[in-house]
């Protein structure tokens, strides 16, 4: 993955371009995250090898996590809780997050970069981007983000809540999870409008 993207708003007069993703749509429980990052555009060379989150194993985002958050000039998260989910719907919930994620940068942002979101609009320029996170490297490196903390937050609940398995599914309906909600019920970080959830309550 390349940097030209960057690069040509960089050549237009962009200074502080954000590329913000984000983590945790489908699960049935826990917090949704995203995640804003500004690259550096000298110091691109520990990003040669990066990839979006989805495509590298578990073990290749920790090690990328560390490489972003150490070389980039500056990232943040923003979250919606599962309550919040629950309230406004996935869809409101995860603008919350974005725009949680873009106040909290360290950088105010003259540009910002995400995937596509139909509705999703912000005070300074942006633009909304199809598969951004597979071809936009700023974007890529803030689903690294998003998804490492995610999935940190996912395994904080395993300790809570170990008999759910969070550490294992982080929280997404796989077979597994399905059985134990069908039999103890879920938990209080279970989103409780979600189907699935919703006629098993605690």
């Amino acid at each position: 993955m390349n940097f030209n993207y960057e690069q040509n708003l960089i050549d237009k007069g962009f200074k502080n371009i954000c590329g913000i993703d984000e983590a945790g749509r489908g699960p049935l429980a826990g917090p949704l995250v995203a995640a804003a990052v500004v690259l550096d555009k000298n110091n691109l060379a520990p990003f040669e090898k990066l990839q979006e989150s989805k495509s590298l194993t578990e073990q290749k985002r920790e090690e990328f996590f560390d490489v972003v958050i150490n070389n980039v000039r500056g990232w943040s998260v923003g979250m919606a809780h599962h309550y919040e989910i629950d309230l406004h719907g996935l869809g409101y919930a995860n603008k919350i997050a974005m725009k949680r994620a873009w106040k909290h940068l360290p950088i105010t942002p003259d540009f910002i970069a995400l995937d596509y979101m139909a509705g999703l609009h912000f005070e300074t320029d942006f633009q909304l981007i199809k598969k951004g996170d597979k071809n936009v490297l700023t974007i890529a490196a803030a689903s690294i983000i998003a998804k490492v903390i995610h999935d940190r937050i996912m395994r904080a609940f395993a300790l809570k809540y170990p008999e759910y398995g969070f550490e294992q599914h982080k929280g997404y309906g796989t077979k597994k999870h399905m059985e134990i909600i069908d039999k103890i019920g879920a938990c209080p970080v279970h989103r409780s409008t979600f189907a699935g959830v919703k006629q098993k309550l605690f």
